[in-house]
């Protein structure tokens, strides 16, 4: 299995449980680890025979920006079907963090892994 990545991801988006947080857009980020195959891409030299990066930060950008969450764990579950039902991801490691959550720690966050290493 080979790995297409997208490190620090910045997306702004209404995420939290208590009142001030549902009033101010903050900060979420995204690690992002996607196995593929990247033979056919590799051999081809054509886009489309690669999982797109840009066109998967595109769609998880617009997704995160428009939607609203009061868990951490519910925006995680839904990236990770949209990667899987959109764009054909058979494997996946998300790590979703919220810098400036707990005021001592850089970021806290979840980290989830969705479907079979092939």
């Amino acid at each position: 299995m080979d790995l297409v990545y997208i490190e620090d991801l910045r997306v702004e988006t209404v995420i939290g449980i208590y009142d001030w947080e549902r009033q101010v857009r903050q900060v979420v980020t995204l690690d992002l680890q996607m196995g593929v195959d990247i033979l056919p891409a590799a051999e081809t030299d054509d886009i489309e025979h690669a999982l797109n990066y840009k066109a998967v930060s595109d769609r998880l950008i617009t997704f995160i920006e428009g939607s609203e969450f009061l868990l951490l764990e519910a925006m995680a579950e839904q990236v990770a079907e949209i990667l899987q039902d959109e764009f054909g991801v058979r494997w996946l490691r998300l790590k979703l963090g919220k810098p400036g959550a707990v005021p001592q720690a850089k970021t806290v966050g979840v980290q989830i892994e969705r479907g079979e290493r092939f």
